[in-house]
């Protein structure tokens, strides 16, 4: 920077602010400050002692301004919080009000930040976190969607029917797999704004140069712009169906093979280091549980597991969901009492590896179950169980935290992203929000 000692002048709404072009750089590079310096972070143009104008919140402008040149954030109590939000994301700094209020995400951490009761009178069905720290969560046919501020924007629906799954495409866009709605020949996929709640596209399905009805299931994601989603049609039309997430064509479809079970699939993962998708179909969706890694390239199933015709004589042994861990070359599975389970990766049809160590309960379920979830990140293991979360590190998986609140009864979906876990209680339509709190300054 060879102008980096030079003093910059802001009139922000009639207050004089100085600083300098170090502090500014520490934006980033798509803020309104990085707008001001070129490629080397050199100042476009001299100074000259010209004030930049801006018409906004001196107060705000302050807070952030101090953001910049130290990294912590104090809100006076004449500054309303959610002002502060809002001309963060005017600025471009939205990422810099999260880091500075919330510490980097460690589950062994993670502190109840509040419950948000739903607007809904049914259950929810599932709860998925967005990219910038909001979520959104289905209960039966709409979707409410809420930013990191936790301000809801206009609910989403697909034609009114019943939603299956939730996925965030980008900050901007919400798809939803839904039911088919028989007698309307209506497909059960669309892309949403979440912003407006404007339905932008649906995804339709075409078999021998038809489009077909169908009803979407589980969703998935992969780096290179696609979407997967499970479907299930009224005739051959079952498997996996792949569209663009740009243009919303569908590019390709993987038929089930017979005897095996893709259409009505619980979970989807991609998995990079393979570049294969992970399908499970779980009990109780079927009375046995089929687990296959599918490579599209050769249209093949490059590893399976099943454990149909297996000798089981307790019910705890059904798997109830599946993640794919490539770093432990393995999939694990959590069945009805948070046993886990391991099948090896490189071997098809291995049998389970179940681990005892991992059992928290052993009794009666509730009178209205939710069975368990699993989710993975930052190298740590999370697994819903009745009213809580379980949270297992190292290398052998060893439960080192719980996180549990009573109220709402149990937990039937739970989420990770942006820094935050969302929790989805069945009753009384309500979800935590868990938060890893900054490290205190010595």
């Amino acid at each position: 920077m060879g102008i980096q000692n030079d003093i910059v002048k802001f009139n922000v709404g009639g207050r004089i602010f100085q600083t300098t072009a170090t502090t500014l750089a520490n934006a980033d590079r798509d803020s309104f400050f990085g707008a001001l310096f070129d490629d080397n972070w050199d100042l476009k143009q001299p100074i000259n002692g010209r004030e930049f104008f801006i018409d906004r919140n001196p107060d705000c402008f302050a807070v952030l301004l101090d953001l910049l040149r130290t990294g912590d954030l104090y809100i006076p109590s004449n500054v309303p919080e959610r002002l502060l939000y809002k001309e963060a994301m005017f600025y471009g700094l939205i990422g810099h009000v999260r880091s500075a209020k919330r510490g980097p995400f460690d589950g062994n951490r993670l502190k109840l930040s509040k419950p948000v009761t739903g607007r809904a009178p049914g259950d929810g069905t599932a709860i998925r976190a967005g990219p910038d720290g909001g979520c959104c969560v289905a209960y039966g046919s709409m979707v409410h969607v809420f930013d990191w501020m936790l301000e809801e924007h206009p609910p989403l629906n697909l034609d009114y029917q019943r939603v299956n799954d939730i996925g965030w495409v980008n900050a901007e866009s919400v798809l939803i797999s839904a039911c088919e709605r028989l007698g309307r020949g209506d497909s059960g996929m669309g892309l949403f704004s979440s912003y407006t709640g404007d339905l932008r596209y649906k995804f339709n399905v075409v078999h021998d140069n038809q489009i077909k009805s169908y009803t979407a299931g589980a969703l998935c994601f992969s780096p290179d712009y696609k979407i997967f989603a499970s479907c299930k049609g009224r005739s051959n039309e079952y498997g996996i169906g792949v569209w663009d997430q740009v243009t919303g064509k569908q590019i390709d479809f993987f038929y089930e093979t017979p005897g095996w079970s893709l259409g009505e699939a619980d979970k989807l993962q991609w998995l990079n280091g393979t570049t294969c998708l992970l399908v499970a179909t779980l009990f109780p969706r079927k009375d046995n549980c089929y687990i296959s890694l599918l490579d599209f390239r050769q249209k093949s199933t490059v590893w399976s597991w099943s454990d149909f015709g297996a000798p089981l004589t307790v019910d705890e042994k059904r798997a109830r969901d599946a993640i794919a861990m490539e770093d432990c070359n393995s999939v694990c599975v959590v069945n009805e009492y948070e046993d886990l389970g391991f099948i090896d990766l490189r071997i098809s049809g291995r049998s389970v590896r179940w681990s005892s160590r991992s059992r928290l309960m052993k009794g009666k379920m509730p009178d209205e179950p939710c069975y368990p979830k699993l989710a993975l990140h930052n190298g740590q293991l999370f697994s819903s169980m009745n009213d809580s979360i379980s949270v297992f590190c190292g290398p052998d998986w060893v439960l080192t935290s719980r996180l549990r609140r009573s109220y709402g009864g149990s937990i039937c979906d739970f989420s990770i992203g942006g820094d935050r876990l969302f929790a989805l209680h069945s009753e009384a339509n309500v979800f935590d929000i868990w938060e890893t709190p900054p490290t205190p300054v010595i």
